[in-house]
């Protein structure tokens, strides 16, 4: 048999496309270079015209995507897709067709999520989709504390003041990190990355599992009553709200991992707070709030017009915190149910795929579970946020959501549309989060092997994905 034919329908960027050839190449495959979203088309033409073929199509049109992919009756072994070009069961059964020359045997995503690839159709027509899980863990983590730190420090809008010649002051000042919970949905990589930075600044941090087998971590005083299996923790059809503590009777903390953190470990999760009360707070009272990060326009700060938002209570001088130390191997305190999470963080941070499981888990009813002044971060999938509940909710003043950063939409590329566009507390990003040198390098490199692995037959600790 010939070489293995590999169509590149969205190739890497800038100079990392010469590296993804080469690999590619070095790997024995004969490779086809879609053009379209390559940005000096002539200079590659010049120097990949003697070893590569080249197309040129809109990989979003599907009917232009089949045609460049089968190509004359050749068609190609392998298609690679960065950027979450949709391929679905028709493109599925074009590509894949007997009649073929060489007939699509492999997709390759360099990425992680696989959402664009309809799995089922891929399976019947004897299709393997690999793609490349935790390459871009630590570039999505840091960009969710970048989203975080951008919206609780109100740093958009003190940049325009000052570019207009402003000198602002907050009326408000907004809580420090330290002072807030993060709750990360999701306890993958990616999440399990963003807990390390958040415990290393001092946050105390949460997060639900995909399953229950995961989620279900003994703690002290909470036992489990969901029924076993594999299904998602979060999958509730009543999706109950917790239950509250009784300050009366606190249930006991578990051991912090780390016994170089001098700061008290918190209490199990429940709908107030489980971190203990600063010495100047009641404990007859519920914990102030954090203060709503302002993403107001430009202009002098208002001071807050809903009372169900309070600014947290200032800090005691006399008992400072400590300072935490430089890093954390801190694990995430484990929470069992999606309610019991969004009713104790101060920060919700999504990281998951897009399943049909994971499809709207977000909406009217969850939104309306989160404390006052929250935020939601999701740098994961649009879809498992309903936009149209998350923009209503960010355009009532008397919400308990105050900001949310969505770096992922329903409709993106071409199609992109949003009911969060205009919305001075939305942060929105065009799906950047992973998009950095050291991610792009690895999901691209990896995924090169990854293909040429399965086309050599050697299927061996290639992560596949399958519906």
């Amino acid at each position: 048999m010939g070489q293995f034919r590999v169509l590149l329908v969205d190739a890497a960027p800038g100079p990392l496309l010469g590296r993804e050839l080469e690999r590619l190449l070095g790997h024995g495959l004969a490779v086809t270079l879609n053009l379209r979203r390559v940005a000096d088309r002539a200079a590659v033409r010049a120097e990949w015209g003697d070893r590569v073929e080249f197309t040129d199509f809109d990989p979003f049109d599907e009917a232009a995507l089949l045609a460049g992919t089968v190509r004359d009756g050749l068609g190609h072994h392998a298609v690679k897709s960065r950027a979450g070009v949709p391929l679905r069961a028709a493109f599925l059964a074009g590509a894949a067709r007997p009649g073929l020359a060489h007939p699509l045997r492999v997709i390759g995503r360099a990425g992680a999520g696989t959402d664009h690839v309809d799995l089922t159709a891929a399976a019947r027509h004897g299709v393997t989709v690999t793609h490349t899980p935790g390459s871009n863990a630590d570039a999505v983590a840091e960009f969710a504390l970048a989203q975080l730190l951008t919206l609780t420090r109100d740093i958009r809008s003190y940049d325009a003041a000052a570019h207009r010649g402003e000198w602002r002051a907050p009326v408000t000042p907004p809580p420090e990190l330290s002072e807030l919970m993060l709750g990360i949905v999701g306890a993958g990589r990616i999440g399990l990355a963003l807990a390390g930075r958040a415990g290393a600044l001092g946050m105390d941090v949460q997060a639900l599992a995909r399953h229950r087998d995961a989620a279900r971590a003994p703690r002290p005083g909470l036992a489990s009553t969901s029924a076993p299996g594999p299904a998602p923790a979060f999958r509730s059809a009543a999706r109950p709200a917790p239950a509250p503590a009784s300050m009366s009777a606190p249930r006991p903390a578990p051991a912090r991992a780390s016994t170089s953190d001098p700061r008290p470990a918190p209490a199990s999760a429940s709908t107030s707070d489980p971190r203990p009360a600063p010495a100047s707070a009641s404990m007859s009272a519920p914990r102030p709030a954090p203060a709503r990060a302002s993403v107001s326009a430009p202009g002098p700060a208002p001071a807050p017009t809903s009372a169900a938002r309070p600014a947290p209570a200032p800090a005691s001088t006399s008992a400072p915190r400590p300072v935490p130390a430089l890093a954390s191997t801190q694990a995430p305190r484990p929470v069992l149910t999606l309610p019991e999470l969004l009713a104790t963080s101060d920060v919700v941070s999504l990281h998951l795929p897009l399943t049909p499981e994971t499809r709207g888990l977000i909406g009217r009813a969850e939104l309306a579970l989160m404390r006052p002044g929250a935020i939601l971060l999701n740098t994961a999938r649009g879809g498992i946020v309903d936009e149209q509940a998350l923009a209503d909710a960010l355009r009532d003043p008397a919400h308990p959501l105050a900001a949310a950063a969505v770096d992922t939409f329903e409709h993106e590329h071409a199609a992109f549309a949003s009911p969060l566009h205009g919305l001075p507390n939305a942060l929105l990003t065009p799906h950047i989060a992973g998009m950095t040198r050291g991610a792009m390098a690895t999901a691209a490199l990896r995924c090169a092997d990854h293909m040429a692995a399965l086309l050599a037959g050697r299927p061996d600790g290639i992560p596949v994905a399958t519906a």
